[in-house]
């Protein structure tokens, strides 16, 4: 079946920005009116159409409160005094939508301020996230909005200096924003060519905008020759590049307050009725970090119904560079606020993701990724992958990305540079588009438990109250089978602009059989239902994990003995350091932070290496079981040609006895590069005791340059043979989509059996058009069933046998279905693997 798209035209003519505290002469005017119970007092403001005032854009400041707004063409700036403790009316006469520009929003205790539209649609403020802001709100429908103060604590207040109307339908008063990344190189000329015809209101860079340095004298060269016009309307992020100069300062030195305060680089705008967020990825992002907690804060006091984020290096990327999974943090937080948008660089191609989460997975409320480092710098190639996130890509066309942005949506286009023909488009509607009234969202911390049979766990469920909800929220759980699942309390009270939490609490039977199962809980308040998701795995917890995201309590040096002056093992978010191929790897196995011999790149590859001697680490006690168990972790040794013998990457298991798990020793006259190796060691002479685990890196002979880290380290009992897994979750399959429900697999000793069973259900009206697949932990697929045009039936069975005897039995399996053909949908009903 086709299905025909409906395209809006797009408007032409150029766009001009407007600070809100412009005047000028004009015939719209606005009023701000008390209600009809006390007589209205007019204040006469004058009016200033956008098109007609050629000014250039609000240039960003420093200050972390301040929010710029651009207008779209055709919009109207109109001034206007709007405060006190009483209802007031504020109108744009002949309008179709208004917004307010707050210059102070303090609500003290439970206070709140409210927000409503002549002709629908809302917003209630409550709690700290406004205090020491200046910003613009979303549109409201109508040519007047009621502000409704509710304020009981006298030291509450607000002030309104400014209103931004139009006159055409909000869902056509558009405007288009261009940019690109890794700029000046030999095509910046024709990539700022492009810009210049495109005439958007803003132009964004994503980094890496004047080579090799982002030095001063670079950056008035070809780049202000190049993109230099587009200056006043100019929104940048830094990339590494320009962090080769010494604290950026190139960059910060040519930009000014355009480029956020000095050192941080991190700052936000507004366009229309879209939120621009521009991040750091140069400097530390991990979660807790000052970037992180100004995102949220940040993220929190938004009321555009759109929001775009942009930054340097990549989360999702099949190019030259690895995946940047330090940026995983700011991309959790990202998604918890529902943003729409994450534009990227780094590496020199075209890269367009589908919407997923902070963790790979294809999500309907997902941030789409688009990648486009093509600038103008020469380009870099492309794996030969195909995720299946992953929608278009391209490394040999030079251009720019135009949004189109509206109030609902976007539209976004690539555009080449003259001579080229590669193109790519599309369009979308924003996860927040006509969200006004008050309501909830739910969400479990953790949102994953493992629990044994005959154990217990639990997780906290959060409800908060987003558009001024407070009120009742009446709680619900529901369980498989086997197990049972308790709330308590039942019901939480949410204040203005807060949260609550109730204890969830989940009891596994002793019989309950291994497998991955969902717990789904369910809150009701009036006519508002929101639910949220618990994925129970059923199996033997570790006695031991460490993913590094948070402190579990490793010391460094703990002999006293250690010698290196340089390089030390620490817990965090590493930076990536090359020296003839990459030595200290910028990511992570999984989150963002590891250990690793000194996390930071400095001024160069040996800044931060292992210097003069000895730096060791070693674990907290970790109490093995009497049985077998294994040990897991994955470790990256990497060094220049100067190394020898003498140096190393030591782990060892220390309790009555010590295993050695690990020795990696330095090879002469060899540059190794960093890569991520898993490590599996059989604990079982330390049964029952004690242990701890030590790590140890050593640049030991004379001076070399050396890295190392390590991640994800556990340790689990080992579990007899003939043990099912089993998600009896159902998975719907959408048409011409693909899906992949989880199994955790935990407590098995070494690789999975050569006939690894795996059974599988799955509803479809027309089986041919599925492919199904089985996807180990470290990514090995085994074909399960191709798609067959004209194999006819319905449904799909699954009841075969693998020979996994080359892969881990432990860790996240995935059966993949890809619907291959139109007109059907399907539903995975269940699956299972036995061991």
């Amino acid at each position: 079946m086709i299905h025909h798209k409906h395209r809006r035209r797009l408007m032409a003519g150029a766009t001009c920005l407007v600070m809100l505290v412009a005047l000028g002469a004009g015939t719209a005017h606005a009023e701000s009116r008390i209600p009809a119970t006390a007589p209205a007092q007019a204040v006469p403001v004058q009016a200033v159409p956008v098109q007609a005032v050629p000014v250039q854009a609000e240039a960003v400041q420093a200050e972390a409160g301040h929010v710029p707004q651009l207008a779209e063409v055709g919009a109207v700036i109109q001034p206007a005094s709007v405060s006190g403790k009483t209802a007031r009316e504020v109108c744009g006469r002949g309008a179709t939508w208004l917004r307010l520009r707050f210059t102070e929003l303090d609500l003290r205790g439970d206070d709140s301020l409210t927000i409503t539209g002549a002709k629908g649609g809302g917003f209630r403020f409550t709690g700290r996230q406004w205090r020491g802001r200046a910003f613009t709100t979303r549109a409201f429908p109508g040519e007047c909005v009621k502000v409704e103060p509710r304020f009981a604590d006298p030291a509450s207040t607000y002030a309104v200096d400014g209103v931004q109307t139009g006159t055409q339908p909000l869902e056509s008063a558009e405007v288009v924003v261009a940019g690109a990344g890794d700029i000046c190189g030999s095509a910046c000329s024709e990539t700022g060519k492009l810009i210049t015809a495109i005439n958007p209101a803003a132009v964004f860079t994503t980094g890496d905008n004047a080579y090799d340095s982002g030095t001063l004298s670079e950056y008035r060269g070809a780049y202000h020759r190049t993109w230099g016009p587009f200056f006043g309307k100019t929104y940048p992020t830094a990339g590494n590049h320009e962090y080769n100069t010494s604290g950026a300062s190139g960059y910060f030195d040519y930009f000014g307050a355009r480029a956020g305060a000095r050192g941080k680089g991190y700052y936000s705008w507004d366009i229309g009725d879209w939120h621009f967020i521009a991040l750091n990825s140069n400097i530390s992002m991990s979660a807790g970090s000052a970037q992180e907690q100004w995102l949220r804060a940040d993220l929190a006091a938004n009321t555009k119904p759109c929001t775009a984020a942009y930054l340097h290096h990549p989360l999702y990327n099949v190019g030259n560079h690895s995946p940047s999974t330090g940026t995983r943090p700011l991309w959790k937080a990202l998604y918890d606020h529902k943003a729409d948008l994450m534009l990227a660089g780094h590496d020199h191609n075209y890269q367009r993701w589908a919407l997923q989460d902070h963790q790979g997975n294809a999500k309907a409320d997902g941030v789409r990724e688009i990648l486009v480092g093509t600038g103008g710098k020469s380009f870099y190639g492309l794996s030969s992958s195909n995720p299946a996130n992953l929608q278009a890509k391209n490394a040999n066309t030079h251009g720019v990305l135009k949004l189109t942005l509206s109030a609902t949506g976007y539209k976004f286009d690539f555009v080449p540079i003259a001579g080229r023909t590669f193109t790519d488009s599309g369009s979308a509607t924003c996860h927040k588009a006509g969200s006004t009234e008050p309501g909830f969202t739910m969400s479990a911390d953790p949102a994953t438990l493992t629990v044994a049979p005959g154990a217990s766990g639990s997780s906290s469920v959060n409800v908060a109250g987003v558009n001024g909800f407070s009120g009742t929220t009446n709680l619900t759980v529901t369980a498989p089978s086997g197990v049972s699942a308790s709330l308590s309390p039942s019901s939480v009270t949410v204040p203005n602009g807060g949260t609550a939490s109730a204890a969830l609490t989940i009891s596994v039977a002793q019989s309950a059989p291994a497998g991955t199962h969902t717990l789904t809980v369910t809150g009701t308040s009036g006519t508002i239902t929101r639910t949220t998701t618990v994925r129970l795995v059923i199996g033997i917890p570790p006695a031991f994990a460490d993913d590094f995201e948070q402190d579990h309590g490793w010391t460094v040096n703990p002999a006293g003995t250690d010698t290196a002056t340089g390089g030390r093992w620490e817990r965090g978010d590493p930076e990536e350091t090359a020296e003839s191929g990459i030595k200290q790897l910028g990511n992570a196995v999984s989150g963002a932070n590891v250990l690793v011999t000194g996390r930071l790149a400095g001024s160069g590859p040996g800044a931060h290496d292992v210097d003069g001697g000895l730096t060791s680490v070693r674990s907290p006690a970790i109490e093995l079981p009497s049985g077998a168990s294994t040990l897991k972790l994955s470790y990256t040794f990497a060094h220049r040609d100067n190394s020898s013998t003498s140096d190393y990457l030591r782990i060892k298991v220390i309790g009555s006895t010590t295993v050695t798990v690990l020795e990696r020793l330095g090879t002469a006259s060899t540059d190794l590069d960093g890569a991520w190796t898993p490590v599996t060691a059989d604990l079982s002479a330390l049964a029952g005791q004690s242990v701890r685990i030590l790590v140890e890196a050593a640049d030991a002979g004379t001076a070399s340059l050396i890295e190392a880290a390590v991640d994800d380290v556990s340790v689990t009992s080992a579990v007899s043979g003939g043990t099912t897994f089993g998600n009896d979750t159902d998975m719907p399959v959408a048409d011409q989509a693909t899906v992949e429900s989880p199994i955790e697999v935990t407590g098995r000793e070494g690789n999975a059996p050569a006939a690894l069973r795996v059974t599988a259900r799955i509803t479809h009206p027309y089986r041919g058009d599925l492919a199904v697949e089985l996807v180990a932990p470290g990514g090995r697929v085994f074909p399960l069933k191709a798609a067959r045009n004209k194999e006819d039936g319905a449904d799909v069975a699954i009841d075969t046998t693998v020979d996994a005897s080359s892969v881990m039995a432990n860790g996240t399996w995935r059966l993949r279905v890809k619907d291959t053909l139109a007109q059907d949908n399907g539903v995975l009903t269940a699956w299972s693997l036995t061991f």
